[in-house]
């Protein structure tokens, strides 16, 4: 079953390059952005966009799946996820630390001394 725009839990975001994410808030679709679980059971139809008709301009088509895509897919997006999840609390400290330096870095000019006020 390919993936299900018209869900509650469906997402896209397009981003300044052009390329576009599809995916299932409640990471239930683990191969997005290709297919839905068949049976899904928290599908829920998204009630402002029941009719509506949707140009291409919002919503561009969803490439095309990988030839060698198969059973393999979800494990591999899995793994992915399980890499990015292993790094992301060092980067997210690593932002951190650099915002936290930064601020105190404009502390430390404005208490310079022999710097001259206005």
């Amino acid at each position: 079953m390919p993936m299900r725009e018209e869900c509650k839990h469906f997402q896209s975001r397009t981003y300044s390059s052009g390329e576009v994410a599809r995916f299932c808030v409640l990471d239930l679709a683990p191969e997005a952005p290709w297919r839905c679980p068949s049976g899904c059971a928290r599908y829920q139809r998204r009630l402002a966009d029941a009719g509506w008709a949707h140009g291409r301009l919002i919503e561009p088509e969803v490439e095309a799946e990988p030839p060698d895509a198969g059973a393999g897919v979800g494990s591999l997006l899995a793994e992915a996820e399980q890499i990015v999840s292993a790094v992301a609390p060092q980067a997210l400290a690593a932002v951190e630390r650099s915002e936290r330096a930064a601020g105190r870095a404009q502390w430390l000019k404005r208490l310079r001394p022999g710097r001259r006020r206005g």
